[in-house]
């Protein structure tokens, strides 16, 4: 009885941990998306851009639970926003052409619109 209990936590841990952008719940924003089916991607770049926040998903801490963490821990945080502050679009909108000109390097062309580009 334990073992199956173990199993079935390890599963979860690991079904958790495979997460990425929209399948997260650590974010108000991401359990609305958690609900939601997967958008699909038509561009061929699934797995590399978080398009809901634009910026690469490896580094998306509206999405992922463990980047938001280490910058937190490193002082890099918008209190106001939810967000780290490297990330903050709005107090920050270079930010963001930053992080888009990384897509127009892969892509060669503008990145999606945000979903967030509305926020104040």
């Amino acid at each position: 009885m334990w073992s199956r209990m173990l199993l079935l936590n390890l599963l979860t841990f690991a079904a958790i941990a495979q997460s990425g952008c929209g399948a997260s719940t650590s974010h108000p924003q991401a359990q609305d998306q958690a609900n939601s089916p997967a958008p699909v991607s038509t561009d061929g770049h699934d797995g590399w851009w978080c398009a809901e926040h634009g910026i690469p998903e490896d580094r998306c801490a509206l999405c992922n639970s463990q980047v938001a963490a280490e910058r937190k821990s490193k002082g890099d945080w918008c209190s106001q926003h939810d967000r780290p502050d490297s990330q903050c679009f709005v107090c920050h909108p270079e930010q963001a052409k930053q992080f888009a000109a990384l897509y127009e390097a892969k892509f060669g062309k503008a990145p999606p619109p945000r979903d967030d580009e509305g926020m104040n």
